[in-house]
């Protein structure tokens, strides 16, 4: 069994790799490389000089090199392409499984898709040609057509021998599939469910015929939730004729829930993500481009602070000390927002917020506003009016903390509802846009509140 390289070990093994390269000694590189996991040996020679990289992946066995390949970075996997003889690149592409080979199509240029495709054999061009016609981050682009499917007239004996026979040449065997004369999809059974059956029952009656299964054009991310639902190692994929296409597997879920997850940091932090995580690799003008559009977007809302400062110039003058507080209002009302937006945002991201609702669910971070509001507001007042010598000052600051906490609460958690109503992202619906509308209405409020008081007690500056 191969040994496992820890995540620290992997920084020492690329340390290794790179001077034994150097040395020209690559007896040792194939020494060192043979206990690895394909997941470690991809990171370590994925962290290798561009030269390194084309080195140290020809010196791999070819059985090992295919499942390395498929674990390295889409970056690695194009530039590996580029140095590799073209009879090498062919023999690569044609072993790699279809749901891997679709992603690695999807990262180059439509001329190299093209060549690749006409030079692969017919039927893995077949299986190729039908994964790309399905729509992006859906289960059809995601799935495998590697996959073990019985009759319901087979024997458990003759169904472990087609197990068997199969076994090298599918993504795995541990869910078996029952399929009619038309290919639909009528049953399932687990390996373990056709080892313990008697040799000669029938398929038909050891499976079980309520098959959860999700369509081609069903969002990647409700796949991700159904395995997750009922702990699948795989989910089958049917067509609108409900015929079984393909099968999608945990290990492809999980990249899938890297990258939702992904996506969902980027967009909370304002950033906006590309198709892969690819952040660190991008040139400093694309990782410019990808932030600017939403410091923008926000820049232009801030400015709506800056108006309602500019027309509340004459209580700002009569009582001068209510500026001093202005930063500590829209704070706290941002960070109340950004903290409701986010429980919001991952309950919707994880189903949990079905059972309580919409509504209830803005109805009870409202609540949770006003109590927010009503402890704040303790602690601001007495500091506020120790600090400014002016009760109205204290009053103002108080009474806008309680209405900005409730207003941050209930925004925070209706707008990504609202976005999420209209089909959109409720990610963007983040933190830095929270705040921003926050931060314009809670100077509203609290310089609205201090007018109002100045006018009814007539207090003087």
């Amino acid at each position: 069994m191969a040994e496992t390289t820890t995540t620290t070990a992997i920084p020492e093994l690329t340390q290794y790799l790179e001077r034994l390269l150097a040395a020209g000694n690559y007896d040792a590189v194939k020494q060192l490389l043979e206990p690895e996991q394909p997941a470690d040996a991809a990171e370590a020679i994925g962290n290798l000089p561009t030269l390194q990289q084309a080195i140290a992946f020809r010196l791999l066995p070819k059985n090992e090199a295919i499942e390395v390949y498929e674990y390295l970075d889409a970056t690695v996997q194009q530039s590996l392409l580029e140095r590799l003889r073209s009879g090498e690149v062919l023999e690569l592409v044609e072993q790699m499984s279809p749901d891997d080979r679709v992603r690695l199509f999807d990262e180059l240029p439509a001329k190299v898709v093209r060549n690749l495709l006409q030079q692969l054999s017919p039927e893995e061009r077949r299986v190729t040609a039908q994964l790309l016609g399905y729509e992006t981050e859906t289960a059809g682009r995601l799935m495998t057509t590697e996959f073990i499917d019985l009759k319901e007239f087979h024997s458990a004996s003759q169904a472990l021998t087609i197990v068997r026979r199969r076994a090298l040449t599918t993504e795995t065997i541990y869910s078996l599939y029952v399929t009619d004369a038309a290919r639909q999809l009528t049953g399932i059974l687990s390996l373990r469910d056709l080892v313990v059956a008697d040799p000669e029952d029938l398929i038909g009656a050891v499976m079980t015929r309520e098959v959860v299964r999700v369509h081609t054009d069903t969002d990647q991310e409700e796949v991700a939730r159904l395995i997750k639902r009922y702990d699948f190692l795989a989910l089958p994929v049917v067509d609108r004729e409900d015929r079984l296409v393909g099968i999608v597997t945990v290990d492809d879920v999980i990249d899938v829930i890297e990258q939702e997850a992904t996506r969902d940091l980027y967009a909370a932090g304002a950033v906006q993500a590309g198709d892969e995580d690819d952040y660190f690799q991008s040139n400093l003008f694309e990782v410019a481009k990808r932030r600017v559009l939403w410091l923008l977007v926000l820049l232009i809302t801030n400015t709506g602070t800056s108006a309602v400062i500019a027309s509340q110039q004459g209580v700002l003058q009569r009582v001068v000390q209510l500026a001093a507080f202005i930063p500590l209002l829209i704070g706290t009302g941002g960070n109340v927002g950004a903290q409701s937006s986010t429980v919001v945002i991952r309950g919707l991201s994880t189903n949990r917020l079905q059972a309580l609702g919409p509504w209830r669910t803005v109805g009870r971070e409202a609540l949770a506003g006003v109590l927010l509001g009503l402890l704040l507001a303790a602690v601001v007042v007495p500091w506020s009016w120790q600090l400014s010598g002016e009760p109205l000052v204290a009053v103002a600051a108080g009474v806008s903390m309680l209405c900005i906490s409730i207003l941050a609460a209930t925004a925070g958690a209706s707008l990504p509802l609202l976005f999420d109503q209209l089909g959109l992202d409720p990610a963007l619906m983040s933190a830095p846009f929270i705040t921003t509308v926050v931060d314009v209405a809670g100077v509203f409020i609290y310089l609205q509140t201090a007018a109002w008081l100045l006018s009814h007690l007539g207090a003087n500056g």
